[in-house]
C-alpha cells in the first residue's frame, strides 16, 4: 500500500547495464521507487545487487544509466551532493576508535541527534566504542545515522545479513516508519527479512530484471530451491 496523501516524489532509473571483464552483470536494468513505497531487491552472490546500487549512487561507473528524480534528470555524478538519495553500503564506514556517543555529533546536531540516541536499543550500547559493537549494534548505528537524514530516498545494501535478530526487528519497524516519508530499496540475503516489509520486489537473474511478488516467485525463477524454507541464502 502507498501513502498517497504524500506529495509524489519519484525516482526513475533507466537503462542500468555493467560488464566486468566483456560479462555482462546488468542488462538495461529500468524501475521506479515511489515516496511512500518499499522496494526488494533479490539476487544470488554475484548478480548485480550491489552494483545496481554503486551505480545510482554514483560510486560505481555504468555502461549507460539515466537518473529522474520528479522527471528532473539527475547526473550520477551528483547524486551524493544532491541530499537526495541516502545509501547504507555493504561495508563499515564508521571510524572504530570513536564511541556512538561521539560519532552521532558528525551526522546531527542539537535536538535532531535525539532520532539516534533515544532509538530502541541505542543506550544499551552508546558508551561502547564502534570497534566493540557487535555486527548488529554496528549495522543498526549505521542505518539508524543514514536513515534519519533528510533525504527522499533511501538505498539500503544487506542491512539484516549477520545481524542478531533483535536489531533486525528494529531495522524493519524504523523502514516501515520511514516509509510515511521516503522511497525506499532493500538489497538482502536475509529475504524473508525484505519480503515482509517490501510493497514491490524484483529478481536481478542472468543481468535481467524479473518481477516477483512472493516466495513462490523466487523460487519458480530459481533463486530459492524447492525443499529451501526460510533462511538466508549463504
Amino acid at each position: 500500500m502507498l501513502y498517497n496523501l504524500l506529495p509524489m516524489s519519484i525516482l526513475k532509473v533507466e537503462g542500468v547495464s555493467k560488464s566486468f571483464s566483456g560479462i555482462k552483470v546488468l542488462n538495461n536494468i529500468s524501475f521506479e521507487c515511489n515516496k511512500g513505497e518499499i522496494i526488494g531487491i533479490f539476487g544470488r552472490n554475484g548478480t548485480g545487487k550491489s552494483t545496481l546500487l554503486k551505480i545510482i549512487y554514483g560510486t560505481l561507473k555504468s555502461n549507460g544509466v539515466k537518473l529522474f528524480i520528479n522527471n528532473t534528470l539527475l547526473s550520477t555524478s551528483n547524486v551524493i551532493s544532491s541530499g537526495k538519495i541516502a545509501y547504507l553500503p555493504q561495508d563499515p564506514f564508521l571510524p572504530k576508535e570513536l564511541t556512538v556517543r561521539d560519532v552521532i555529533p558528525y551526522f546531527y546536531k542539537g535536538e535532531d541527534q535525539d532520532k539516534v540516541f533515544y532509538a530502541p536499543g541505542v543506550s544499551e550500547f552508546d558508551h561502547l566504542k564502534v570497534g566493540h559493537l557487535s555486527m548488529g549494534q554496528l549495522r543498526y548505528v549505521e542505518f539508524l545515522l543514514l536513515a534519519n537524514l533528510n533525504h527522499s530516498f533511501l538505498m539500503l545494501d544487506e542491512p539484516f545479513s549477520m545481524v542478531e535478530p533483535i536489531y533486525i526487528n528494529y531495522i524493519q519497524q524504523k523502514i516501515v516508519e520511514l516509509k510515511t516519508e521516503k522511497g525506499i530499496i532493500i538489497s538482502d540475503h536475509y529475504y524473508s527479512s525484505v519480503l515482509e516489509v517490501s510493497d514491490t520486489m524484483f529478481l536481478i537473474n542472468n543481468g535481467i530484471k524479473v518481477d516477483v511478488n512472493s516466495e513462490e516467485d523466487l523460487m519458480k525463477y530459481g533463486y530459492l530451491s524447492s525443499d529451501q524454507e526460510l533462511k538466508p541464502e549463504n
